[in-house]
């Protein structure tokens, strides 16, 4: 297995649909397991590059949970049984998910650069299992809601170091941090104090000293460690590194905006405009 997606936490399953080049989700309480296992020898032939990108999805899962637009900014249904798998930033999510963000900012380093540091992988189970009840309540958003065309749509990209893969791939790490840094810099204004201590988290990890941030700053602070991160991993930065262009922009755009699971949790409302907006400048970073 691998430590990344939080599936024995959660009440979600992913799918493609192959005809129409599309990716989404499904969300219920009865998809969420009543057990699961987390056993570090199951991820001891994981290779790193699959380390890497699925340990930056667990990364992801934290911190768009805990920038989540707030569950109280939400419509309350008229009874429990009605509320959505995902609520939206709340007190009991933020707690795993911050656990999560500084348990990925520590060990994901080691487990990838180290496959036979045990104490590395089985933080990241961990921190997986941890981000998954953190997102499984409160949700993620935009960097998830662009992730799914990223992939689905893919042309030409085969990801080094997964083997014999036979056809293009854009993992799903990767497809979900390689949006990061331009959702961050759009969101940060939303909540700066939030986005502020998760890249106070990354910086902290990687060994840097404190400093004090404007609160204009905010997004562009995170988006910052996040590209920090992503250069020390060796991540390839930016869509037109997985093959996209300017051309594609407007499917890419057409593919998140069916995505309201996950979209409608954005701190900063989006429509069109916006997502166009924010897939042109991920073009490049």
């Amino acid at each position: 297995t691998t430590a990344g997606t939080g599936s024995e936490t959660t009440g979600v399953a992913i799918f493609d649909d192959g005809p129409t080049r599309s990716k989404t989700g499904i969300a219920h309480r009865r998809l969420r397991p009543t057990l699961g296992v987390v056993d570090p020898d199951n991820t001891a032939s994981l290779p790193p590059e699959v380390a890497k990108f699925s340990g930056l999805d667990v990364l992801c899962h934290a911190i768009e949970s805990y920038t989540a637009l707030p569950f109280t900014d939400r419509p309350a249904p008229e009874r429990p049984l009605l509320r959505p798998a995902y609520q939206g930033s709340n007190p009991f999510s933020d707690v795993w998910s911050l656990h999560a963000l500084r348990m990925a900012a520590t060990f994901l380093p080691r487990a990838v650069s180290d496959p036979s540091d045990i104490e590395a992988r089985s933080q990241m189970l961990l921190a997986a299992s941890a981000a998954g009840v953190g997102f499984g309540n409160a949700g993620v958003h935009l960097c998830h809601g662009m992730s799914y065309p990223v992939a689905s749509q893919v042309k030409n990209y085969i990801p080094p170091g997964y083997g014999d893969t036979d056809h293009p791939l854009v993992p799903h790490g990767h497809s979900v941090i390689v949006n990061a840094p331009a959702v961050f810099r759009f969101t940060g204004e939303a909540n700066p104090g939030r986005h502020i201590e998760c890249a106070r988290i990354l910086a902290a990890a990687r060994g840097a000293e404190d400093r004090a941030v404007a609160e204009n700053d905010a997004g562009a602070f995170l988006a910052d460690e996040i590209l920090e991160l992503m250069f020390k991993l060796d991540v390839p930065v930016g869509l037109r590194s997985l093959g996209y262009d300017e051309g594609d922009v407007l499917d890419l755009a057409e593919g998140t905006l069916p995505q309201h699971r996950v979209t409608k949790l954005s701190p900063r409302p989006v429509g069109r405009d916006e997502i166009i907006s924010l897939f042109e400048d991920a073009l490049d970073e």
